[in-house]
């Protein structure tokens, strides 16, 4: 069966203006990631994983090149269009959990659905399913300040759910956990592949996360070192 190209980048190049200096973060990039792909974006600082992160989540767009999300190219759509891309595509989850601290875990999850002016009943029962999912039903009603780190990151994971997109983006999401919690969360994306078929994209410096990949992709200086199969893919969730 011939797999579905979800992403691609095609000879992007990405330049920052530093005062008069122009500095290429990019240069003549071209990836393709296929649907239901479990992806590892590795590499050092400044080897332009970030930068390609933001381009992949249509929170930027490239200086030459192009990107296409679903064959289309997302550097001609205009803000408002980037941004529904956004909210209908690509489910995000940051290093620092990105919750807002004065709201409880279910309205953070539920502020996605917010945006996209959902039902408020339908919204509010997805709400708690999700939050069931990643076993925080017990805590729908806490605020971030009173809940654990990878309490607070599995909030972040139910909120990338909201509105069911196809493709899940982590930066760096075990960065600021202990080894153990960081090993729940990757098992918990690893069954968002597997059972759901999400497309999973990880940036992270971090190769222990890239074990969990099934396609990893090593960036250096702006280009794209190596991209292989990762034959010693983890097989299975870690246990709680």
């Amino acid at each position: 069966m011939k797999l579905k190209t979800l992403i691609q980048l095609d000879n992007v190049w990405k330049i920052y203006k530093m005062g008069q200096v122009k500095v290429p973060a990019l240069r003549g990039v071209n990836i393709d990631i296929n649907k239901g792909d479990f992806v590892a974006i590795i590499g050092a600082s400044g080897s332009g994983k970030s930068t390609i992160m933001n381009l992949i989540g249509c929170l930027d767009i490239p200086t030459k090149g192009k990107v296409l999300l679903k064959s289309q190219d997302v550097s001609k759509l205009d803000e408002s269009d980037l941004a529904s891309r956004r909210g209908n595509a690509i489910g995000f989850v940051f290093q620092q959990y990105n919750l807002i601290p004065s709201m409880t875990a279910f309205d953070n999850v539920r502020l996605p659905l917010e945006f996209q002016e959902a039902d408020s009943r339908m919204a509010s029962e997805r709400v708690k399913k999700l939050l069931a999912l990643v076993g925080l039903s017990d805590k729908m009603f806490n605020k971030p300040t009173q809940l654990s780190g990878g309490e607070q990151q599995r909030v972040s994971i139910a909120r990338s759910l909201a509105c069911d997109p196809e493709i899940i983006l982590a930066d760096e999401p075990t960065g600021a956990l202990d080894s153990v919690t960081g090993k729940e969360i990757l098992g918990m994306l690893y069954e968002l592949w597997k059972q759901d078929g999400k497309t999973i994209i990880i940036v992270t410096h971090d190769l222990q996360l890239a074990k969990y990949a099934r396609t990893i992709i090593e960036l250096k200086d702006g280009q794209v070192l190596r991209k292989y199969q990762n034959k010693k893919m983890k097989s299975r969730r870690s246990k709680k």
